[in-house]
């Protein structure tokens, strides 16, 4: 990950917690090695560490792939009654960790405290041959937590504990770049509770707002609101459901993940139509609309480079907004449960969420939600 020189002599009130990007994500899963090997199979990441019985570590195997800025972290139990296997009884497989790389770990989880955040553990020096880590941690909604890292004074492949982890097989990139965005679904009437948090303890500023007359079918509908922190690296968009005739996709996921959590990461690419067909290949599937939906596509976003039989063969969306347009698609759900899935995201000069998109992505979900017969 490149590295950033980053003035903290000075802490401006304004971003009072200099974020220099998201360090990585960590899935809490029932078997690490199979997620890792799907991840690098289906969805082009490289291996890159490993750590379990082998480094010292006896109640945990861990992972870690890579692609571009993007670093996973799957992670499973070695032993029954652990608080990663209790998790994935609770949750099924799901993000536990959105692990945020600043300067100074220590600065960040005492302002954090300071502004009302909870701890999930004290700042701590972590080293080995290639140098030291500190890392420190704050819970946030339901059971996912932020680890602040701070990596400025370190070398090795991912983190202390960790060894390199080389294989024979390494299927090609799919020309994913970065994390774009992660949001997350919350409890009805949780929305603005966590949007103040983030305001109060992290220093977000609220950048976009969508109410249930944007986001909104026949059926169901939600509210959200999009939290940003201040160099905009870091986005979250928080989900809450909103009143409608059925059950909603935030409804359907708080009653399966069983509390607020990661509904979807969203990865950007430089290629779209490129990555989405590699993906295809693969076997990953994607939420599809209907044919119809690209019928008037030119006429409401005007023209773009792609071309639209071949946006309208993958499926892929397209929204503008007055910076520009962007392309984006979105996977079915991952696992077993109907929770977490993953969003394609590729930005010409668009700086917001597809608002224009709403409309047909949520009938699509619709759609699969009476195929489980959730809706």
């Amino acid at each position: 990950m490149d590295t950033l020189a980053v003035d903290t002599s000075v802490k401006d009130e304004q971003d009072f917690m200099p974020i220099l990007g998201t360090d990585y994500v960590e899935f809490y899963v029932s078997n690490a090695k199979q997620a890792a090997h799907f991840y690098k199979s289906a969805f082009g990441f490289q291996s890159l560490a490993q750590a379990g019985l082998e480094t010292g570590i006896k109640d945990r195997q861990s992972f870690v792939v890579v692609q571009d800025k993007i670093r996973l972290v799957f992670t499973s139990p070695l032993k029954s009654g652990t608080e990663i296997g209790a998790h994935i009884d609770r949750h099924g497989d799901g993000v536990k960790v959105i692990a945020l790389w600043v300067e100074d770990a220590t600065y960040a989880y005492e302002e954090a405290i300071k502004r009302g955040a909870e701890s999930y553990f004290e700042p701590r020096k972590e080293s080995d041959e290639h140098g030291e880590i500190i890392r420190a941690g704050i819970h946030t909604y339901g059971e996912t937590v932020h680890i602040f890292v701070e990596r400025k004074n370190y070398n090795g492949a991912f983190l202390p504990g960790f060894q390199k982890w080389e294989t024979y097989y390494t299927p090609a990139p799919t020309g994913l770049k970065y994390v774009d965005h992660m949001v997350g679904n919350v409890e009805l009437g949780a929305m603005n509770k966590w949007v103040k948090w983030y305001e109060e303890v992290l220093g977000f500023k609220q950048i976009l707002s969508f109410d249930d007359k944007d986001i909104s079918t026949e059926y169901t509908a939600l509210m959200s609101k999009v939290m940003s922190n201040g160099n905009g690296r870091i986005k979250f968009p928080i989900n809450e459901p909103a009143a409608g005739l059925k059950k909603s996709q935030i409804d359907e996921y708080i009653d399966f993940y069983e509390g607020a959590g990661v509904q979807h990461v969203a990865v950007a690419t430089d290629d779209i139509v490129h990555t989405v067909t590699e993906l295809r290949n693969r076997g990953i599937e994607f939420i599809t609309v209907p044919t119809t939906y690209y019928d008037v596509l030119e006429e409401r976003v005007g023209k773009i480079d792609e071309p639209i039989d071949k946006l309208k063969e993958l499926g892929i969306l397209v929204d503008r907004d007055d910076e520009g347009y962007l392309l984006q698609i979105f996977t079915r759900t991952l696992q077993a449960r109907p929770t977490m899935f993953f969003e394609i995201i590729q930005r010409k000069g668009a700086t917001s969420f597809g608002k224009g998109n709403f409309k047909a992505l949520f009938e699509a979900i619709e759609r699969e939600q009476e195929l489980r017969g959730t809706l």
